[in-house]
């Protein structure tokens, strides 16, 4: 398999068009962004509570957050402009939280996959990086975080982060940083991130793409989750 190094992309507001949020105002509320992360699928349009929601969004875009009802909801994935379900699922979405569902998997398996987002402030001078594998062409990955052009000297800041899976948030101090992934085990650059800068705050989201049997390569996209 051709594992070829990936650069990140930065998602940091909308992707794809939003219908007004389901339940704007409702003290019941949640929020939730999504990522298409599915890379042989086409554009993506979601219902909420049977209701269009996001129309649209294309690999491998995000959209913003989103105001929803909380609750146990119907989540529907169709590809755009057509009325057929890919993804029917029906998750539990705790009120005043905030949520990254990813639009996962080669389309032959497409699936819904749910995480609960941290909003909890960096402490003083500190921001926090989340890393999630949504990449099928992955399998099992190693992550190195470090000074820009570091490389993979040393030992991974995460390691055997399965594919579905997510790490914790890692504090680390404001500055710029790079992160390289490779499969488990190994010391092979399969997605560069580039570099992250990250101010005093912050709080993001680094997550693994792609699948080469497809051709879509292996890379990284970097979602703004806090300031």
């Amino acid at each position: 398999m051709n594992y070829s190094c990936g650069k990140a992309v930065l998602v940091l507001f909308l992707a794809g068009t939003l219908v007004c949020g389901i339940g704007c105002g409702d003290s019941g509320s949640t929020q939730f962004r999504l990522l298409h992360a599915s890379p042989d699928a086409p554009n993506v349009d979601v219902l909420y509570d049977g209701k269009a929601l996001i129309t649209n969004v294309a690999y491998p875009n995000a959209t913003a957050y989103i105001k929803v009802k909380a609750g146990t909801r119907r989540v529907e994935v169709r590809a755009a402009g057509d009325t057929t379900d890919v993804i029917d699922a029906k998750p539990d979405f705790s009120k005043n939280r905030f949520y990254t569902v990813i639009v996962g998997n080669d389309l032959a398996s497409i699936t819904a996959l749910v995480f609960l987002d941290d909003f909890t402030s960096p402490a003083s001078a500190q921001a926090k990086l989340r890393f999630i594998n949504a990449a099928p062409g992955a399998s099992s990955v190693d992550i190195y975080v470090g000074a820009p052009g570091l490389g993979t000297a040393g030992a991974p800041a995460v390691t055997n982060l399965a594919y579905q899976g997510a790490a914790g948030y890692l504090s680390v101090p404001a500055g710029s940083y790079q992160a390289y992934i490779t499969l488990a085990g190994s010391k092979t650059v399969a997605i560069d991130t580039g570099v992250l800068t990250l101010s005093s705050g912050q709080v993001r989201t680094a997550v693994a793409i792609g699948d080469p049997t497809v051709g879509k390569p292996l890379s990284a996209v970097v979602l703004s989750d806090l300031n």
